[in-house]
């Protein structure tokens, strides 16, 4: 065990190190994780003993991770990212993944080691592009909000695509491959069907009760109850432990618990999610990329202008301009993290003289050592996309190659859609809710409390339980598009803080802040609050007018 922990600790330190390198040179944190996994693992200085226990902690955090993309999903933000997401990413993942597939054909592989890189090349980076683009602050740009869209819907794709990858594993005919992929939907409606009566029925109840609903360490549970629980239940199934982790999570996203678990569980997440992008490195081999860098070249231009082009092409086909069409096809112009997790499924191993798996050891390494190349690419990708996409379509225009176009205005942030975020809805907050109940298109209500949760929902608004002083819980609320957010909060510290983090994540947004002792006012100012009420002052204010108003009766 403390060998384990001696790794782990090792491989944690080295990504600490590394990943603050890789920040410091403007790149992906993660890229430090891969390099990490990769200079430890037992590819090169094999400093890590235990490299089969790391890999089991890796398959942890991409439980983990499975888990928090279903609490970030929903129908609602799919549908908001409009004909570009959910048509555009869904005809990117048929188009890559049938065009892989067919080239793979034609170089001779087979069936199965086929569908498997057309499924890998599909998916691309969730991780480090969206990291990218909210570092660079373009996730509101044109290109950023196509991204994101066709993210989303390749975080759908990421089940099935396991799931048929598992099927293929197991071998067998046509036939037989039918009635598993049967079984095995199945079994997945059954799982969804005891969840969504476990955590619409069953969960809500137990944690309002008196004594417990003031307990913050108990969503926490029910967070790593259900995220590891979910997957250990989809493998006794039969099924793939990430789409049991990924259910969990997007009927869990539907709870008023989670903003906050989103929040409560960061930590953990980073943790786990450090060590898979570490074990992922240590499958990397520079000797063998060495070896075969001529491969590795080709697959990597392969990957990254065919992606470029087929998302560039779909894009276009649904009214974007080319500029926009490309630099988005240039942000997604990478293998994911996911595709790790099918190489890993199908990977050809012996184990007491049995033979699993389907992509033999070289097919394996060139398709892993082209997913970490591309990975290390994408920075360069995101943060030029624009600048790329420019140049290209100019090219394009002088060439004939298409026809000229005026050049598209400065990409915009979304505009204000209205809405108003209110955080802390006691007295003071239900009656700034009460008045605009019938004024603003859209509120949304954060607080601790449940009762106050749920007295904001018979407002009819959008009512959900967080600490507002995590700037994970601000991340969720849509802060660049809100017309105001109004902090009810009486306690200056806690108002100070998250009046912070809000002007950090949303420095044009404006804050309108409570303050009950006039002591406090400069604080809440030079914070970033551009209104503040002092109650001191107000109620010197009000007494004063009473008394004039007794004057003038008289």
């Amino acid at each position: 065990m403390w060998n384990i922990l001696f790794d782990v600790v090792v491989l944690l330190s080295a990504s600490l190190l590394l990943g603050a390198l890789a920040e410091w040179l403007r790149q992906s944190a993660i890229l430090g994780y891969l390099v990490a996994g990769m200079l430890l693992g037992p590819n090169t200085i094999g400093l890590i003993s235990s490299p089969e226990a790391v890999e089991t902690l890796a398959e942890l955090g991409v439980t983990l991770l499975l888990f928090t993309i279903g609490l970030e999903f929903s129908w609602k933000r799919l549908r908001r990212t409009g004909r570009f997401g959910l048509f555009g990413g869904s005809a990117q993942v048929v188009i890559t993944l049938l065009l892989a597939g067919s080239g793979a054909l034609l170089l001779g592989l087979g069936a199965r080691p086929a569908f498997a890189i057309g499924a890998m090349i599909a998916l691309s980076s969730t991780a480090c592009v969206l990291r990218m683009l909210v570092a660079r602050s373009s996730l509101d740009s044109i290109r950023g909000r196509t991204s994101l869209g066709v993210l989303l819907v390749q975080d759908m794709a990421v089940i099935p695509l396991i799931l048929l990858v598992t099927i293929m594993n197991d071998g067998g005919s046509a036939g037989q491959i039918s009635l598993a992929v049967g079984r095995s939907l199945g079994a997945a409606m059954l799982l969804f069907g005891v969840f969504f009566i476990l955590l619409n029925y069953i969960v809500p109840p137990l944690l309002n009760v008196g004594s417990l609903r003031g307990y913050r360490d108990l969503p926490i549970l029910l967070a790593i109850v259900l995220g590891f629980g979910s997957a250990v239940a989809a493998h006794d199934l039969g099924l793939s432990p990430a789409l049991g982790a990924f259910v969990a999570g997007m009927l869990m996203a539907e709870s008023p618990y989670a903003t906050q678990i989103r929040a409560d569980i960061s930590a953990l997440r980073t943790l786990l999610i450090t060590l898979f992008f570490s074990a992922i490195g240590m499958l990397g081999n520079p000797a063998w990329i060495a070896a075969n860098w001529g491969a590795v070249v080709l697959l990597v231009l392969a990957i990254v202008i065919g992606k470029a082009i087929i998302v560039w092409s779909i894009m276009r086909l649904l009214g974007q301009t080319h500029r926009h069409a490309l630099a988005a096809g240039l942000c997604l112009a990478q293998v994911g993290e996911f595709s790790f997790v099918i190489a890993e499924i199908a990977r050809q191993r012996t184990i007491d003289g049995v033979t699993t798996g389907f992509l033999e050891h070289d097919l394996f390494m060139l398709v892993i050592s082209s997913t970490i190349v591309t990975l290390f690419l994408t920075p360069f990708l995101v943060t030029n996309a624009s600048r790329i996409s420019n140049f290209s379509i100019g090219s394009f225009e002088r060439l004939g190659i298409v026809r000229h176009a005026a050049a598209p205005r400065e990409e915009a942030a979304e505009p204000h859609d209205n809405h108003i975020v209110i955080i802390g809805f006691g007295p003071s907050g239900s009656t700034v809710g009460e008045s605009l109940s019938h004024i603003a298109e859209r509120v949304i209500v954060v607080d601790l409390n449940h009762n106050l949760v749920r007295a904001a929902q018979r407002f009819g608004f959008d009512a959900r339980i967080g600490d507002a002083r995590a700037g994970e819980v601000l991340e969720h609320l849509n802060l660049t598009s809100a017309a105001a957010v109004i902090i009810t909060i009486p306690d200056p510290e806690t108002s100070r803080t998250i009046i912070q983090h809000i002007h950090d994540l949303a420095p044009h947004t404006p804050i309108i802040a409570r303050l009950r002792y006039h002591l406090h006012r400069n604080e809440l100012e030079n914070a970033g609050a551009q209104v503040v009420i002092d109650e001191e002052t107000s109620i010197g204010h009000r007494l004063a007018e009473a008394l004039e108003e007794l004057e003038n009766t008289e």
